[in-house]
Formats: C-alpha cells, sequence, structure tokens
C-alpha cells in the first residue's frame, strides 16, 4: 500500500513502514502523516532494508520491461522461434545474465509481439499516408507447408530519403487469378489509404501478375532483373555448344559437390596452391545469373579442379583449356548484364532512372567486346544478347513509367537514350506532365466565370441575360489563355532544367531536388511520383527469402497471421 504526499509537507510513501507512537494521529488516521521525508521520499524512520526492497521493486519491474522488449527483438530480428523461452540453454544463459529476470510464456511472448506489430503498423500508416505518391511491388510465394503468400511492398519519399514499408504478407489459399490478386491488392491499397497516390505497380511477367495490374487500373512495370533473366536466358539456349559446356560444368560441380573424397581432395589442391578453399557452385536451372556463377567459380578454381580430378578414380570428363578460354569470352560477354542486375535490384537507391543508361552501357559494351572475341560460341553469345537487348530498350524508350525518371534524374536527363527522337517524345512528354501540375496548382485562383467589363461601348448593347450573353465564349477564351500559359511555363521549367549541367553519377538525385525545389517546383512534385519506382521486384523476393527462414523445420506450424506479423517487424523496424 502507498502513502501519498500531502499538499504542505512529505509523507512517507510506504505506510506500513513508518513507526507507529501512537494509534490514532490529529487528522484522524491511525497511521503518522507528520514524519519528515528525507530525499528518496521516505521517512527517516524507515526501515532501511524495506525501503531498498521497495526501491528494487521499481528497478525490477523497469528492467524486466526493457528485458521483454529485448526478447521481442532478438525474435522478430533473428526469425527464433517462441520456444526458445523453454530451451534450456537459452534460459540457463538468461539466468547468468540476470538471475532476476523471469523469462515470459510463449503465450506472453507471442502476445508481446502482437502488441509490437500494432504500434509498428500505426506508425508505418501514418507515414505512408503523408506520401505525395508511391510504388508498388507485389510477388506471390509458396512455403514448405505448400501455403501461398501475397506480398506487397510500398515505396515513397519522404524528406529527401527513398523509403520503403512493407504493406502486408498474406495468406492467399485462393486460386491465382488475376481477379483474386486485384482483390487482395486492392484490399491493401484500401487499408493503408493509398489507392489514389499509385504510381506504379511493379511485378514478375506473369500473364496473371500483368492482368492483375490491368484489373486494378494502374500503370505497371515489369521486374528488369526478371526481364534480364529471360532475356539472358534465351540467347545462351540459342547458342550452339553453349548447353554442353553448361553440361560438363554441371557434371563436375555435381562430383565435388556430392563425394566427401573429392571435395576433400580439391581442399588439398587449393591449399598446396595457396588459393582460398572456395566451394564450387551449382547453377540453378530458373536463374540465368547462377550459370554465371557457376561458370566464373569453376574458371577461377580450373587449375586446382584440373589437379584434384586427375588423382580421383570418375569417368567424369575435365573441361579442356579451350573450353576454358571460350568459358571466359562469354564470362566477359556476361558480366554487364550481372553488374547491371545487382545495381538495378537496389533498394535504398533511386533505380528505374537507370534502367535506359544501363542497358545503354551494356549495349555499349557488347559492341566493343565483339570486335575482340575469337571464339565462336561467344560471338553467337554475344549477337544474340545484342539482339534481344535492342528489342527490350526499343520497348523501355516507349514507356513513360521509364522515360520520366530517367528525364527526371540529374545524373542522367537525356544521356541515358539511344534514339534521339524517343529523347524528344519523352521531353514532351515531361512538358505535358509539368503543366498538368502547374494547372492544378492555379485550381482555385481563377473566377469560376468572367466578370462583365467595366465598361461598354456606345455601339454595343449590354445582355440582358443573367451572366451576359457572351459568358460562354469568354469563358472559352479564358481557358485557352490560362491553357497557353501553363504549357509555357512548363516549357521554359523544364528547359531551364534540362540545360543545366549533370550532377556526378555517384551524387543522390534526391538531394538534388530537396536543394532544387524552389528553382523547379513543379518537377519537383514530378521527382517525388517518378523517382519511388523500384526498377525491379526484389524487394518482395527479399521479404520471402526472410520467409523462409521464419518458416523452418523447427516452426513450420506458425500460424499465416503470426508470420506476417514477424515478417512486417522485421522489415519495418
Amino acid at each position: 500500500m502507498l502513502w501519498f504526499a500531502s499538499r504542505h509537507r512529505g509523507v512517507c510513501r510506504v505506510l506500513w513502514l513508518l513507526p507507529q507512537r501512537s494509534s490514532v494521529s490529529s487528522s484522524g488516521s491511525p497511521w503518522r502523516n507528520d514524519v519528515a521525508c528525507d530525499a528518496r521520499g521516505f521517512a527517516s524512520g524507515c526501515c532501511p532494508v524495506m525501503c531498498n526492497a521497495f526501491y528494487a521493486i521499481r528497478r525490477s519491474a523497469s528492467r524486466k520491461k526493457e528485458l521483454d522488449e529485448a526478447l521481442v527483438d532478438m525474435v522478430v530480428k533473428d526469425c527464433q522461434p517462441f520456444t526458445v523461452v523453454n530451451d534450456q540453454g537459452f534460459k540457463g544463459l538468461v539466468k547468468l545474465l540476470d538471475p532476476s529476470y523471469v523469462l515470459p510464456t510463449r503465450q506472453a511472448l507471442k502476445a508481446m509481439v502482437e502488441e509490437r506489430y500494432q504500434k509498428a503498423k500505426r506508425e508505418a500508416k501514418a507515414l505512408v499516408q503523408q506520401a505525395t505518391a508511391v510504388s508498388l511491388t507485389a510477388d506471390m510465394w509458396t512455403s514448405m507447408n505448400m501455403e501461398a503468400y501475397l506480398a506487397v511492398t510500398c515505396h515513397f519519399i519522404a524528406d529527401g530519403v527513398l523509403n520503403t514499408t512493407l504493406l502486408g504478407v498474406e495468406h492467399f489459399p485462393k486460386s491465382h487469378t488475376a481477379l483474386n490478386m486485384a482483390r487482395a491488392k486492392g484490399a491493401i491499397m484500401e487499408e493503408w489509404g493509398i489507392r489514389h497516390k499509385v504510381t506504379c505497380l511493379v511485378t514478375d511477367a506473369a500473364s496473371n501478375m500483368l492482368a492483375c495490374g490491368r484489373e486494378l487500373h494502374l500503370k505497371q512495370a515489369v521486374c528488369v532483373a526478371h526481364a534480364i533473366n529471360l532475356m539472358v536466358k534465351k540467347s545462351m539456349d540459342e547458342t550452339p555448344g553453349l548447353e554442353n559446356l553448361r553440361s560438363s560444368a554441371r557434371r563436375i560441380v555435381t562430383l565435388f559437390r556430392s563425394s566427401t573424397t573429392a571435395k576433400e581432395r580439391l581442399s588439398q589442391m587449393q591449399e598446396r596452391m595457396g588459393r582460398p578453399l572456395h566451394k564450387l557452385l551449382q547453377e540453378v536451372e530458373t536463374r540465368w545469373n547462377s550459370t554465371y556463377i557457376m561458370l566464373e567459380r569453376l574458371h577461377s578454381e580450373r587449375e586446382a579442379v584440373s589437379a584434384a580430378m586427375a588423382s580421383l578414380p570418375s569417368e567424369v570428363a575435365m573441361i579442356t583449356a579451350m573450353e576454358f578460354s571460350i568459358i571466359q569470352e562469354c564470362l566477359g560477354v556476361l558480366r554487364p548484364f550481372n553488374e547491371a542486375t545487382v545495381e538495378l535490384s537496389a533498394e535504398k537507391r533511386v533505380s528505374a532512372s537507370k534502367i535506359l543508361p544501363l542497358l545503354k552501357m551494356v549495349s555499349l559494351n557488347l559492341g566493343e567486346q565483339l570486335a575482340h572475341i575469337h571464339t565462336d560460341m561467344a560471338k553467337h553469345l554475344t549477337k544474340n544478347l545484342q539482339l534481344r537487348l535492342m528489342e527490350s530498350l526499343s520497348h523501355y524508350q516507349k514507356t513513360s513509367i521509364l522515360t520520366l525518371p530517367t528525364l527526371l534524374d540529374p545524373r542522367f536527363k537525356t544521356l541515358g537514350f539511344l534514339s534521339p527522337s524517343k529523347v524528344e517524345d519523352a521531353i514532351k512528354r515531361l512538358t505535358t506532365e509539368c503543366g498538368l501540375v502547374i494547372g492544378q496548382g492555379n485550381v482555385g485562383l481563377q473566377s469560376p466565370h468572367l466578370s462583365t467589363p467595366a465598361a461598354v461601348h456606345e455601339d454595343e448593347e449590354p445582355s440582358t441575360s443573367s451572366g451576359g450573353l457572351w459568358r460562354h465564349l469568354d469563358a472559352t477564351v479564358q481557358r485557352t489563355r490560362q491553357t497557353h500559359n501553363t504549357t509555357a511555363d512548363a516549357i521554359v521549367e523544364v528547359q531551364r532544367y534540362l540545360k543545366e549541367p549533370h550532377i556526378n553519377r555517384s551524387d543522390d538525385p534526391l538531394q538534388y531536388w530537396n536543394t532544387h525545389k524552389p528553382l523547379y517546383p513543379h518537377l519537383y512534385i514530378l521527382s517525388l511520383k517518378f523517382l519511388c519506382t523500384p526498377a525491379s521486384s526484389v524487394p518482395c523476393e527479399r521479404i520471402f527469402s526472410k520467409a523462409g527462414e521464419v518458416v523452418s523445420k523447427k516452426r513450420n506450424r506458425l500460424s499465416p497471421k503470426v508470420l506476417e506479423q514477424i515478417l512486417f517487424l522485421n522489415k519495418n523496424t
């Protein structure tokens, strides 16, 4: 029981600690209230042991809250199961670190995670709803329990920083039709209050994903990482002899990954040659860059692999020196695509504006390499890639959702385009968009109808109708003047921006727009709208990579609701 302080004097806050020298005080209370308190708020006659015990209880409660929060952090950041609180080793560690701390039960820990989730979601919603414009990425995933999930991430610019927020990872037991996915994504957009702010939806090129975007009436961009993947895979498949070379490489890798003797022999050879103990890596059929990584590792370790295979009783044939020369040239051709994929998969930097410039650089690189390639296989591969790359560039240069970010990126502007005619088309589109922003800014500044002239010429007869007989014509003239002024202002702002010097490629375009907002106020608004679009749907893929860690063999009974909470907190906090 606590004893509250008097208005005029301090009294002890622990009633039962006060020594009683009389049964009733002058106030009628059986407890003394005239004992002076020390700086801690306890009476001078209190038992020190009991007072210290009271303080210890208060400190213990505060300490427990801190440790509970740290435990929740560990669960959501490290994807630990709730049953970790029952693990004997963990309980022993906690007891050693703080014997007074009592671990919460599994159910209590689960409730704490949900409470943290609700708080984090409220804060994330408030931040997202303040955004001027947003772009979304979406993808599907199937867990080890054969349960399907739909993830949606949101990308927006706030205070000169590109932000990414996971909106949700929803259990999706329905058929993966465009209509079902559109309903689910639409519900997420409505819940977060961003339906009218979505600039672009980025997905892979699956037919149901593309149809879903059309169902939602959203502008849509295909993930450039998926586009490059398809481009390179088809080019490799159409290159004569390359599949046989890949098969030989796969057999060698399989040998060293399936045989402990072969693996140990390779390590011995690497040690003798003073090389790092690198393992060979197997390709994944669906990902072209895994083929690149497999061939690159095999080529770098070719001497150790050759020496190891020479001492092994195996029927697997070693790749010849000539074949390694072909691999080396093919790697040189594929390297720019790998670098472009890595750069365009960035999540914390502006990326959509890089698509055209990077693919243009890849195209120029292929042209330079072709003049120095000697093997027929590498030449065929290069020509196949050039053909498919030009097809993609031709398509991308017609897509405003990609051309406008490039123009609005002060590092690139018109330099990212291959075709001068496409540059002119993009500038016209940017000018139109700028004019629309200027026009929206003028809304409310103009009178809804024109006032009649202050003076009337002698040969004119004033109109007898309300508002004037000429009001429709006058209103049309006024709109024409306003449109002309808006277009002229947009042309001036766009041309002035384009004539400015480019900033360094390593500089942040968002910081540029923050500092140049007063000079180009309407283009600044467009930068918020178009520079938030990611080049790929990799952010969603990363969510599902983390989901694979969460839904492990140790915690495969995790409910979809709890899975979403953990992934949301892992990504957004």
